[in-house]
Order: C-alpha cells, then sequence, then structure tokens
C-alpha cells in the first residue's frame, strides 16, 4: 500500500527503545483491524526484553529493554512477523467483547444533539436512531487513561471538531466529530459536540485490568430515559453496562 510518498506497513524507530509499525497515514477500517492484529501476534510472540506493545488508530508500537535485545535482530524478528500475511485483512483479535452501554440522549446530558444532528443533515430522532444502532468498534485509547475513540459512524457523520472549546463536558460524555465516538472518561474540554450521556467508569486504576473497554472491543450505546440516570450511576462503575464475548 502506498500513499505517494511512502510504502506501508513501514517500520521507524522510537527514540532509543521503541519500533513503531505504521499500516497507513490515515485511519481506515483496514489498517486500524491490521495494527489490531499485528499487537497481538507480537504478544504471541512472548520475545525477552520486550516490554509493552500498544496500538494507536492504524500503528502498532514495540518498547524494548536496549541492555537486554539487539536492536537489528528484534527489527528483523519484527519484518520476519510483519511479513506472515497480508495484516489488512487480518483476523481482529480474540477475546474482544461487545458492550451494550445504557445512555440518555435527552436534556441537559445531550446539550448538542440537535447541533450535531444538523451538522449530519439529520433530524434529532434520525441522528439519535443512527447513533445508538450503529456498532462501533473501540479503534485506540488515547487522550485520557481508558478512553476510548470508537468509530466509524456512518458517512453523514464525517462532521468538523468545533472552532471553539466547550468549556468542560463531564465523566461518562458521549462525543461525535470526523464518524468516530469519544467516551469520556474524565471531565475535559473539548471541541467535540456531546450527544448523550452515561454512568460508565471506563478507568479504574485499582483494578487489575484498568481500562475496561479495550481496542478492538464493540460498542452499542442503548437510549434510555433521563429519569433513569441516578439509578444508572448508583448501580456501580459499569452503569449498568452490559457485555458478551464476540466470535
Amino acid at each position: 500500500m502506498q500513499d505517494g510518498r511512502h510504502t506501508y506497513p513501514r517500520i521507524r524507530n522510537v527514540g532509543v527503545d521503541g519500533l513503531l509499525v505504521s499500516f497507513a497515514d490515515a485511519l481506515s477500517e483496514p489498517a486500524n483491524r491490521a495494527a489490531l492484529a499485528f499487537r497481538q501476534a507480537l504478544e504471541r510472540e512472548g520475545w525477552d526484553g520486550v516490554e509493552e506493545t500498544s496500538t494507536s488508530l492504524v500503528s502498532t508500537y514495540v518498547r524494548f529493554d536496549p541492555l537486554a535485545v539487539d536492536f537489528a535482530d528484534l527489527r528483523a524478528r519484527v519484518e520476519a512477523v510483519l511479513g506472515d500475511r497480508d495484516w489488512t485483512d487480518a483476523e481482529l483479535p480474540e477475546g474482544r467483547k461487545l458492550w451494550r452501554i445504557p445512555t440518555v440522549y435527552e436534556g441537559d446530558y445531550a446539550p448538542q444533539l440537535e447541533e450535531a444532528a444538523a451538522m449530519a443533515g439529520l433530524s434529532p430522532e434520525a441522528a439519535l436512531a443512527e447513533i445508538s444502532t450503529t456498532r462501533v468498534r473501540v479503534q485506540t485509547i488515547g487522550f485520557a487513561p481508558g478512553q476510548p475513540y470508537l468509530g466509524p459512524l456512518p458517512e453523514a457523520w464525517d462532521i468538523p471538531r468545533q472552532t471553539e472549546l466547550t468549556k468542560q463536558v463531564p465523566v461518562g460524555a458521549v462525543t461525535v466529530a470526523i464518524r468516530q465516538i469519544v467516551l469520556f472518561s474524565v471531565s475535559a474540554p473539548t471541541g467535540w459536540r456531546q450527544v448523550g450521556q452515561t454512568a460508565f467508569q471506563l478507568f479504574r486504576k485499582d483494578d487489575d485490568a484498568p481500562f475496561v473497554p479495550r481496542p478492538g472491543d464493540e460498542v452499542l450505546f442503548d437510549p434510555v430515559g433521563a429519569d433513569a440516570f441516578d439509578n444508572l450511576r448508583a448501580s456501580g462503575p459499569d452503569g449498568g453496562a452490559t457485555w458478551t464475548r464476540l466470535p
């Protein structure tokens, strides 16, 4: 695969202890699939001296101990795994989950739903239907601990971010832009438009797995009424969410 300047997949050095394997220069479903699948393949190798692997939207990162690993040897092993197959059509990682997260799409819980719907050329009702019935995948974790970027939404949702920041969205806010949903793990300013609210706690620092949804997991944001929100928040860190194992 080429973008006119580079051929992908592409391996780059990151400092003295990292390698970055990129499958494209922009987000696409095949490139995101490749990054997720390739990371799992490297995890299976279990190489001594590799201290961490992770993914971004289109890349897999490998961090190693430069005192324990010969860089040239590691790069050769990464290249060998990379050459095993076309990773853009690889199966998604095993152990993925489908999350169903109750979401309020009304009133103060969805202050910009109408604005975002208008930008997408939809009525608020049609917008709610599309957002709540589209099964979106966790494409990466970023910005804050455990905070997922999910997508893609239908093409109508290729709307820009705001030019001005919203001063603060709450923890659990469902926000949209550029065919993605960001579910906020922290309260923060943002240029994304808030269209819903969940009571789901994404980052649980005392758990063995503190990031709850993982890259590759899928999510449905099921609509519930505003009167249910307090009960969802009191029900525990999942906020009423449930999950099933994906094949």
